[in-house]
């Protein structure tokens, strides 16, 4: 049975695509079978996987609705073993036309519930809000991976969020859990990183994920070019990162 795992964090710029994308992808080369969501009207994990959002007929949108079946929606990628719902602009719209639907916190689960035995790993690609999206994404999941930025602000917000997720836990999803927090861009040479590490890691001890996702130039580079860090380099530092998380996912699902 797959599991599905929501990629979550209102803040924005904490690097929650960049790891739905490479994680994905590394998921898929160690021979897992994954399908990624798209869940941000930014539609940035579409792109950053070589989708042309401006073409894209059925999406996370029409998913939501229940306008079509989710496996209508499914778009292979030139990852290997890596499918995707893709999103489009128009995903922004939903919030208003879900808000006065019987059960809508439910409508991402009910879709999901006809394909989750397909895959190993579902991942949701959330957006940066705690609005009715993610919302639907947290019902839906089994876990949810925090990125956190190793930056000054990174524990700004971190309690709401948690706050959240006990509130889902509480009323909507009783199974969900915290599957780990990513530390994301690292810089060794920064004190300011070194701290948020310790912190982090001294408030929330084995909730914190052994892999840290280094700050990287080659993990920026490669959404431009449509493809994942896997595909696009390989033997930079950002391709190890996502694939040492990989398989501390897989052992800890083991």
């Amino acid at each position: 049975m797959g599991k599905i795992i929501a990629i979550a964090n209102q803040k924005g710029g904490v690097g929650k695509t960049t790891t739905s994308v490479n994680l994905a992808a590394s998921l898929g080369v160690l021979e897992k079978k994954v399908l990624l969501i798209d869940a941000d009207p930014q539609a940035n994990a579409s792109s950053g996987l070589g989708i042309d959002v401006e073409s894209i007929e059925y999406g996370t949108y029409q998913v939501l609705e229940h306008t079509i079946a989710a496996k209508e929606a499914i778009v292979k990628t030139n990852s290997p073993n890596v499918d995707i719902i893709p999103a489009h602009i128009d995903l922004v719209a939903i919030e208003i036309e879900l808000v006065d639907k019987l059960e809508r916190e439910y409508m991402l689960k009910k879709s999901l519930a006809s394909i989750k035995n397909d895959y190993d790993y579902i991942l949701i690609d959330c957006a940066p809000s705690l609005g009715l999206i993610t919302l639907n994404s947290l019902v839906a999941a089994d876990s949810v991976i925090i990125p956190i930025q190793c930056e000054y602000f990174a524990l700004e917000g971190l309690g709401k969020l948690l706050n959240t997720i006990k509130s889902v836990q509480n009323i909507h999803n009783s199974e969900l859990e915290i599957e780990g927090l990513l530390l994301t861009m690292f810089d060794s040479r920064l004190r300011l990183s070194n701290q948020v590490v310790d912190e982090v890691r001294k408030h929330f001890s084995s909730m914190v994920f052994d892999t840290i996702i280094r700050r990287n130039t080659r993990l920026g580079e490669a959404p431009s070019y449509g493809e994942s860090i896997i595909a696009y380099d390989a033997t930079s530092k950002g391709a190890i990162n996502y694939l040492n998380l990989a398989q501390e996912l897989l052992k800890k699902n083991s």
